[in-house]
């Protein structure tokens, strides 16, 4: 199998980082990702708090997504893990960029199956059309 892929990259929000960040919490994607519903096994308030667990379903594959870290406003960090198929991180950061902000969004993915290299290799082929779909989505909402 193919090693640790590492996919990083950026795009601009018409959003101060305040108004951002939010978008890229559990509950916040439900505002913009269609077919989002996060479910937490134990019920929270603050699901950016560090340890919240929540599982998404998205095509067939649950994941299941744990908050490593986070700074208000400013950066949260993933673990998620789609058993049998890739395992490793998500990290989003948001930076004020005059009365906006340039989101960047990093993720770190290891392939656990022949099936998930498979997977990982056509997320990484997609991934500046993939983070372009995020920004289209979010401008849209607006």
């Amino acid at each position: 199998m193919t090693a640790t892929r590492h996919l990083t990259g950026q795009f601009p929000l018409p959003l101060p980082p305040a108004a951002a960040f939010p978008l890229f919490t559990a509950r916040g994607e439900q505002r913009w990702v269609p077919g989002w519903q996060p479910r937490f096994p134990v019920s929270t308030v603050d699901d950016t708090e560090p340890g919240t667990v929540f599982e998404t379903t998205v095509d067939g594959e649950t994941t299941t997504w744990i908050v490593l870290d986070r700074q208000p406003d400013r950066r949260i960090s993933y673990a998620r893990v789609t058993p049998g198929s890739r395992a490793g991180t998500v990290t989003v950061e948001v930076e004020p960029n005059g009365t906006g902000s340039v989101v960047t969004v990093s993720y770190q993915l290891t392939p656990l199956s022949p099936e998930g290299e498979r997977a990982l290799a056509e997320f990484a082929a997609g991934y500046p059309e993939f983070l372009r779909s995020w920004e289209t989505l979010i401008k849209a909402m607006s």
